[in-house]
């Protein structure tokens, strides 16, 4: 699936700043819609190391009433959160209804990172396909809209951006010696995204691989998806109690 992204696809300035000014109003109308309505909206990103996620994430929610969202930057476990199932963490920041929880990764570090990096045995990630297809299935058969985002960018691309990170005094902390190493096992993490979204993608909560090699092309891409998906949860609601 990676191979068939086209990763040249681009968008004009001008373009872009009408694309993003009317999609953040729309975002924030859909929210207020949100609250209304009892919707819980919960947005996955995923994606290569220095794919952009970031950026993506502070124009999603630039417009938004801060109230009305949470963001979740997801790292390793702690050693608490080791004791226990390791969906349980998530659990705790689905959000109540009438919200928006965004993850800057996820529960999917169980197929990838753990996969690749041996911190979960090959039982435990095959297991995890069907134990996350089944935690999202619960949350979309619910009042919840489950949103999940790949940014993919090319090998290539990667590089430059690491080492326009490593140049620029602003973003140096933004690149790290786990970074070079990720980089070094690209293929046999391309491998496991390719497996993930084999196995994680039923309609009610499938993946949208979004090129990312231009940023811009892929903040309005991502608004656009966001505003389709929340807005045909809406119309799938029973009225609220």
């Amino acid at each position: 699936m990676l191979e068939s992204v086209d990763l040249s696809l681009d968008i004009s300035k001008k373009q872009y700043k009408e694309e993003m000014k009317q999609t953040q109003l729309k975002l924030l109308q859909l929210q207020r819609s949100i609250y209304d309505n009892q919707l819980g909206v919960i947005i996955v990103f995923e994606g290569w190391d220095a794919s952009g996620k970031g950026g993506v994430i502070k124009r999603v929610t630039n417009g938004l009433d801060p109230r009305g969202f949470d963001v979740h930057a997801i790292g390793a476990p702690s050693s608490n959160e080791k004791r226990h199932h390791y969906l349980k963490r998530f659990w705790n920041k689905i959000p109540p209804y009438g919200k928006i929880a965004i993850f800057d990764r996820s529960w999917y570090g169980r197929v990838l990172v753990e996969r690749v990096e041996n911190f979960a045995s090959v039982s435990e990630w095959n297991r995890a396909y069907n134990e996350i297809v089944q935690f999202e299935h619960l949350l979309a058969q619910d009042r919840y809209v489950v949103i999940k985002v790949w940014l993919h960018i090319s090998k290539e691309e990667q590089l430059r951006r690491f080492e326009e990170r490593q140049q620029d005094p602003f973003k140096r902390w933004k690149i790290t010696d786990e970074d070079w190493r990720n980089r070094s096992k690209w293929e046999m993490y391309e491998e496991a995204v390719e497996d993930m979204f084999q196995h994680t993608s039923p309609p009610e909560s499938k993946w949208h691989i979004v090129a990312g090699e231009n940023k811009q092309y892929a903040r309005v891409k991502i608004n656009h998806i966001i505003i389709q998906e929340i807005e045909n949860k809406l119309i799938q609601l029973p009225l609220p109690l």
